[in-house]
């Protein structure tokens, strides 16, 4: 990258020693978010980056007016462009957009996020400092409604997701994955770009693969992204129903990757259940027996109820009363999802992963 050496800045802030920037690509996939896409859109806009870039709509078949809108965006302003999605899944428009990426550095958002102000700048210059294949930060979870405040309360607390960084935040440093990422082209050409089998977990995979290859994941809390969570009970647990299933897949088809915070909903779900079926047997054959496996179910609520009280102080009532079953529907969903996800899920990976054009 043609570029002078700067100071170290945080994103938002202005660099003046930089000379020159490299061109950037920005791919967003989009799918039913009329409500959202010009509010992630202008976000990119009003980056403000001082090199060269264009931003690519991957559109799905939406049932709303996402269309219309990604028409009305790109007719307004001749950086943004799109491309269709026939199959409107997530790596499968990724791949559609990189197919079209003119430029060596991309940045990948989603269609209902917002990037902070600096954010390209400052992965630009943390890519070149560090030699990483790959750099991000922290999902921003921000809700609108009361039930969207309580959701992303749960999704930025340890609580709600465990330790991971791109949730709760850290120091910078050499990273697992990153929340969805700035990456360097020829390393996702190399790689064949995102494996379109997995439905959900295609970053945290590719970022795998980036790893497995011998390259750097930094993450750095400063390139954060604002994530608006989903708005009803119904839509979270089927969206935390997939992460679960998918990130057995990854397990599955990656050696190795197991974890604890992987382990932990499905440990749980396991044993509330248990617990569940001996109290409610013990009903019938002594109060002994009842109490002791009402115990587990009983103890894991009322951890949870005290917990998200504690996370939760500061936040109007409304929020708080939320959230421990939010919290309950995530932890329920993502085990269930890991324990139902079929084994042929994991031997038809790589199958369908497309390779962009160069």
């Amino acid at each position: 990258m043609n570029v002078s050496e700067p100071s170290a800045p945080t994103a938002g802030s202005v660099e003046e020693t930089r000379t020159a920037w490299p061109p950037v690509s920005v791919i967003m996939p989009v799918l039913n978010e009329e409500r959202h896409l010009a509010f992630a859109v202008n976000g990119v806009l009003a980056q403000g980056y001082p090199g060269e870039m264009e931003l690519i709509l991957a559109i799905g078949p939406s049932t709303d007016r996402t269309q219309e809108v990604a028409d009305e965006l790109s007719a307004a302003d001749p950086r943004v462009r799109s491309v269709p999605n026939p199959t409107g899944r997530t790596p499968a428009a990724l791949n559609a957009a990189l197919a079209e990426v003119k430029h060596g550095i991309v940045v990948r958002v989603d269609g209902h996020g917002e990037l902070v102000p600096g954010y390209v700048q400052t992965a630009v210059r943390l890519l070149e400092e560090t030699g990483a294949a790959n750099v991000g930060g922290v999902m921003r979870a921000e809700g609108v409604t009361v039930f969207e405040q309580a959701v992303a309360r749960a999704m930025t607390s340890k609580l709600g997701v465990g330790n991971a960084p791109n949730h709760t935040g850290g120091q910078s440093g050499p990273s697992d994955t990153v929340y969805l990422g700035v990456f360097r082209r020829d390393v996702l050409d190399e790689l064949g770009g995102y494996d379109e089998h997995f439905t959900r977990a295609q970053d945290w995979e590719l970022n795998h693969r980036i790893r497995e290859s011998g390259r750097l994941i930094w993450f750095d809390p400063s390139l954060s992204v604002t994530y608006r969570p989903r708005p009803n009970l119904k839509a979270l647990a089927k969206q935390y129903k997939e992460y679960g299933r998918w990130r057995r897949v990854v397990m599955r088809t990656h050696a190795g990757t197991a974890s604890l915070r992987y382990l932990a909903p499905p440990g749980a779900l396991l044993a509330v259940a248990a617990g569940t079926v001996v109290g409610l047997a013990g009903v019938t054959g002594g109060p002994g027996i009842a109490a002791l496996g009402f115990v587990i179910p009983a103890g894991y609520f009322g951890a949870l109820t005290a917990g998200a009280l504690y996370e939760s102080r500061g936040l109007p009532a409304g929020v708080r009363a939320r959230l421990p079953l939010v919290l309950a529907t995530m932890h329920g969903s993502w085990g269930y999802g890991f324990l139902t996800s079929p084994a042929r899920l994991a031997k038809a990976t790589g199958k369908s992963s497309k390779t962009p054009k160069k």
